[in-house]
């Protein structure tokens, strides 16, 4: 393979095309009369919606906005904006009350109590990986940060049955959007649109049951800056263009960088491409200026993550009898 800094540019209007196609194909195919998807106010949502648009038309997509009270304000504002810009039926749905009747919000303090026993309502908390893995190595270990309302942050390296513990009480804000997206789904006889791209996918950044539990995804072969080509292509509102990507599942704001791939997307989609085609580290180290212990430090990283991912991006096993 010849790997070259331009392999990842794509014809805009040939993908669109494409993956407009098979929306309508799996539309038909599903027998369903139109489409549901959320929009989170990030620019892969924005995208699917804007495909979805070109695929079967405006009066054939219903849109949920599904905020609780420690999403950023922005996300229900640019996906109002930009549902309005696309014409869309949409409703707001804030999912806090089905969080707080599950136990949610209170299951995940105890956690952090044990860790901050001063965390209280003032405070806002996330969890983050080891920055910079271009720079330096560093095991996944992950860290809760918590910051007071003078803007003091206290930090702590988090146990794993800590991590576990806020982990499966965060993920169920992902498994409540997705049942409330079924929910109207199935009403109104539509399939549900998923919106994960080709690095979330590999990697395993989704939720089981959650963001990954979805009839289609028509952007899971794209990297993310294909994603945001296909965005300006498709003049997708530019506040959520210009937005730092985030899983905006956390009180205090922090980018899929922070929480998980530990290098900008400008290098982490060029070396995913890389590790996905088993490209030569030196060609790799010569296009990207970087050192094989950088190439071979990341493509570490990656097949940690694949293999411990595996499980989301498969089928639940099954016996023969």
């Amino acid at each position: 393979m010849n790997f070259h800094k331009d392999i990842l540019k794509i014809d805009c209007k040939v993908q669109i095309e494409k993956i407009c196609d098979f929306i309508r194909q799996q539309t038909l195919s599903m027998r369903r009369d139109g489409i549901v998807i959320g929009l989170s106010g990030g620019v892969d949502s924005a995208v699917c919606a804007e495909l979805c648009f070109r695929a079967v038309g405006k009066k054939k997509i219903f849109a949920l906005i599904l905020p609780e009270k420690e999403s950023n304000p922005v996300s229900k504002e640019y996906a109002s904006k930009h549902a309005e810009k696309m014409g869309l039926i949409f409703d707001i749905v804030d999912i806090t009350p089905t969080l707080e009747g599950f136990g949610a919000y209170e299951k995940r303090d105890e956690v952090i109590k044990g860790v901050f026993p001063e965390f209280g309502d003032n405070h806002r908390i996330k969890i983050t990986l080891p920055p910079d893995l271009l720079s330096k190595d560093a095991f996944n270990f992950f860290t809760l940060q918590m910051e007071d309302e003078k803007g003091n942050i206290k930090s702590a390296r988090l146990k794993k049955d800590q991590l576990n513990g806020i982990v499966a009480a965060t993920d169920t804000k992902q498994r409540s959007r997705m049942m409330h997206l079924y929910y109207y789904a199935e009403k109104m006889n539509y399939l549900v649109c998923g919106t994960t791209n080709r690095n979330e996918t590999v990697q395993g950044f989704f939720v089981k049951f959650g963001d990954g539990g979805v009839d289609i995804e028509p952007i899971a072969s794209l990297y993310k800056n294909q994603v945001y080509a296909l965005a300006e292509y498709m003049e997708v509102i530019p506040e959520i263009i210009q937005r730092a990507p985030s899983p905006d599942t956390y009180s205090f704001e922090v980018s899929d960088e922070e929480f998980y791939f530990r290098m900008p997307y400008d290098k982490l989609d060029m070396l995913l491409f890389a590790w996905e085609n088993k490209v030569d580290i030196e060609d790799v180290c010569k296009v990207m200026g970087l050192t094989t212990e950088q190439v071979k430090r990341v493509y570490r990283d990656f097949t940690a993550k694949y293999n411990a991912t595996r499980h989301l991006r498969e089928l639940p096993a099954t016996i023969s009898i």
